[in-house]
């Protein structure tokens, strides 16, 4: 059994742009021990990314690499989570110094790896058995990635009152976004019904004690659910991947074929 194409794709999207935002970090880092942490995690995500890009490549065959897959699709192709993509800034606030806020990446960190380590406990029971290797592979890595964002959530979150604001005003503009998580995509139905999905509205409980957890010992405020749903898993984006693409895909485009 095989999951679906674009299952695959979408899962490897999400590890793809959320590796290539946070190697956005890497020389920019707030101290060197995070320069460093982010710049693995981003090798962690874009190492996921590779191994399920090669699996779909191999299902869809035709020419297809995980590189064609990564650096000549564009923006509609992506299937990614909307949350994923964005800058490393908290939208419509006045917060951010620079072009980077530490706070924004590390909550937005630590909402998709809540995500991420029930999906790929999951997904290792796959019926797509090269898909459940790969989970197994990865479940190991997002655990870390919680923990590493999970701990400074709780420390900017809990520090003074500067870093309370910046990871406050970080989490009221990306909770909106993880309502994506629980809309069911065409892919994420298709992989569901052959086995070799999960359906992702029975993880929602899970994640939400995760996060409700962490935002009780951070002590910060869940911001209100709202009716806002994001639509990146089914390939309509914000303005922020095309610009995030360009300069991922530009020398690969600017050089096709070519072997490094």
């Amino acid at each position: 059994m095989q999951a679906p194409v674009d299952y695959l794709l979408h899962l490897a999207d999400n590890a793809l742009v959320l590796g290539q935002r946070n190697a956005e970090w890497c020389g920019h880092g707030p101290i060197l021990e995070e320069d460093i942490a982010l710049s693995n995690n981003s090798l962690d995500l874009i190492g996921q990314a590779r191994l399920l890009y090669q699996h779909a490549a191999t299902l869809m065959g035709q020419g297809a690499t995980e590189d064609t897959l990564a650096y000549f699709r564009d923006v509609p192709d992506f299937k990614n989570y909307t949350l994923c993509e964005l800058p490393h800034l908290p939208l419509m606030s006045a917060t951010a110094c620079g072009d980077r806020d530490f706070a924004t990446t590390i909550v937005r960190n630590f909402l998709y790896s809540s995500l991420m380590v029930l999906v790929w406990d999951r997904l290792q029971l796959s019926k797509d058995e090269q898909l459940a290797a790969i989970a197994a592979k990865s479940l190991k890595e997002v655990r870390y990635h919680l923990r590493h964002s999970r701990d400074w959530l709780v420390r900017l979150g809990d520090g003074t009152d500067e870093s309370h604001q910046r990871a406050q005003a970080a989490l009221d503009a990306l909770m909106p976004y993880t309502s994506e998580f629980w809309v069911a995509s065409a892919q994420e139905a298709a992989a569901q019904a052959n086995g070799c999905g999960l359906d992702m509205a029975e993880l929602r409980a899970d994640w939400n004690t995760i996060v409700n957890a962490a935002l009780q010992e951070a002590t910060l405020q869940r911001p209100a659910d709202s009716a806002f749903v994001p639509t990146g898993k089914q390939g309509v984006h914000s303005e922020h991947l095309g610009f995030m693409l360009a300069e991922m895909q530009s020398l690969a485009r600017q050089h096709p074929g070519a072997t490094w």
